[in-house]
This record gives structure tokens, sequence and C-alpha cells, in this order.
């Protein structure tokens, strides 16, 4: 929804897809859907990516030049007890869109990757130059075989790919699944949040916004073969392909308990604390080396926690008093 408003507003003309699943609360989905379907440049196609046919019906009909893709199977456990669900959007839906890009000439296919590719490196920062053979979880799994399926697209049908690895995004219109959104909730309603690894959690925090504008900045630059690419000693970010991953994160990692006294003191409110073990297929730390964002795109985020954390609180607020809706809806 933030990358369709910022498009729109400078001119482009935008299909929007998505099932609308009942994966977290739809009139969430519905109320972000509203904000767009006004705009005559906005057409709006309810589709599932891992529909074949009406996926490749869709480029057929309406001939992008370029093409965004962030539509997937979100959360890291949520792969572990309903892996088919990751299976079908993340590994047939990525096949369909890679079609689709195929058969219509794209220009560019700039997609999510995730930090969680990384999986069990341990070496901070974390960067696109690392050997990310490590998945921790089928959701990291995924989002690895979806740079490995763009590099073979790249390579055969010359069509130009960015992965984009995507650090702990948060903001307005988020995810519900969220830790913030969920945190949110519950110390407003004077229950008890969950910190698991006891509290003793680093993650590299993103503002939407930032995450929206490195997504412009490198969809307008289309990936090319890096010329000095060495066989010998490939390099996993690029490629004698027009193929390229790139981090987008703040690059200023934080303590999760940092994270949650932003949140208190947006709020007026301290948290109640129930401090938890490890989840499986987690990971206590992330860190991100942005450099190469910002050599291509002369951008790097820099939305702090404190600023970010209290824009999601006023929208927050804002949204449920007008909507009218219980937290139980979520």
């Amino acid at each position: 929804m933030h990358l369709t408003s910022r498009l729109l507003a400078r001119g482009d003309e935008v299909i929007g897809i998505d099932n609308l699943n009942d994966y977290y609360d739809v009139n969430l989905k519905l109320a972000r859907l509203a904000r767009l379907t006004p705009h005559p440049a906005f057409r709006f196609l309810q589709l599932d990516v891992a529909d074949t046919a009406g996926l490749l019906e869709a480029f057929a009909s309406s001939k992008p030049d370029r093409v965004v893709h962030l539509a997937a199977q979100a959360g890291v456990r949520y792969s572990i007890d309903n892996p088919q669900a990751y299976i079908q959007s993340n590994l047939v839906g990525f096949g369909n869109i890679l079609e689709g890009c195929r058969n219509q000439a794209v220009s560019h296919l700039v997609y999510a990757s995730s930090s969680s590719v990384y999986g069990g490196n341990t070496r901070m920062p974390l960067s696109e130059h690392d050997n990310v053979d490590h998945p921790l979880a089928l959701y990291a799994a995924t989002k690895k075989s979806n740079e490995l399926m763009a590099h073979a697209y790249s390579n055969l049908f010359e069509l130009p790919t960015t992965g984009l690895r995507f650090f702990t995004v948060y903001g307005p219109w988020g995810r519900p699944d969220m830790a913030l959104f969920k945190f949110t909730r519950a110390i407003l309603a004077g229950e008890p949040i969950d910190l698991y690894n006891h509290g003793n959690m680093i993650r590299d925090f993103t503002f939407v916004d930032d995450i929206v504008e490195g997504v412009i900045r490198v969809l307008d630059r289309p990936a090319e073969p890096n010329k000095d690419f060495d066989s010998s000693s490939p390099d996993p970010a690029t490629s004698f392909a027009p193929y390229r991953v790139l981090n987008i994160g703040n690059q200023q990692p934080v303590a999760l308990m940092d994270y949650v006294n932003a949140l208190e003191q947006a709020l007026g409110k301290t948290a109640l604390k129930n401090y938890m073990p490890m989840q499986m297929g987690d990971v206590p730390a992330t860190s991100s080396d942005t450099r190469e964002l910002a050599a291509l795109t002369g951008f790097a985020p820099q939305t702090t926690v404190q600023q970010g954390v209290a824009r999601f609180v006023d929208w927050y607020l804002n949204y449920y008093q007008n909507n009218k809706m219980t937290e139980v809806a979520l």
C-alpha cells in the first residue's frame, strides 16, 4: 500500500494483485485497499499468485513494464505448522511471477527477499557477499529459493532481477502478527508481552517509509551484469547475468528492550513483561550492511526507532478509534 501510494503520486499506473486471504485481519487489508482504489491510475485484481492461469492472464492483459513482487506467505513461525502455504505462495507463486515477467519482457523485476536467508550466519553486520546456505526455517528457505530462481531466469532470459533482503519492517498499516502490533495491543489491554530469548534479542528495525524509498530507487535502476564477475570466486551478491541482491535495513541494530522502551514512551504506559526462551527457527540478532544499497542509490534508511514507533502508535490509536474495532478483531 505504501509503495503503491508513492508510485501513483509520481504518475505511474499501477495494477495491484492480492488474494486477500485471512492469514490476518481481512478488514485491515480492505482498509488499505480503500486508500488506493479511488485513484484513476490504480486497478486491483483479487488473485492468488499461485493461480498460474489467472496470473499469466493478468500479465498478458496488462503488459507491465516493471514488476514489484511483495506478495508472499510471511512469518517464520507459521511456516513450521503450515509448510504447504509457503510452498504454494512463495515457490509456485514466485515461479508464476517469473514466467509472467519472461513472457512480457518485463524490464525489471524487484522482489522481496528477507534477512532471514542469513540463517545461521553470526558475523555482523550481515552482508550480501556472505554465503547464505544455512536457513533455519522453511520461510527462509523459500526466500533463498526465490533468489536462486531469479538468477536462473536472469541467466536464461536476460530478465533483470533485484532481490531485496528486508530487515524487520515496521510502521503504520503493518501486519498484526508482528511484534510491534502485538506489543501495542497487549500493553493497552494491560496484558503481558512475550519477550523471547529472555528479551536478549537484537533487530535491525527498518521503518516502512525507508523501505519504500529504497524499493523505488532500486526499481528505477534495473540490474545489470557485473562485468568484473569472477566465476572462479563467485560473489553471491552479483552475477554475470543481470541479477543482484541487496540489503535494506536501518544499519542501526536495536536491542529488543530499547524497542519496547520506545513503545512504552509513545503509549505513556509500562509493559508487563513475560520472559520466554528462544523460539524455534529464530535468531538472536540481525544487523544489515547496506553499503551496496547506498552505493547504487545514494540512499540509506535513517528513521530512528523512537520516530518510527511514535508514528506507528499515532496511526494505531487513530485507526482503531475511527473504525470502532475492538482488539479482539486482531
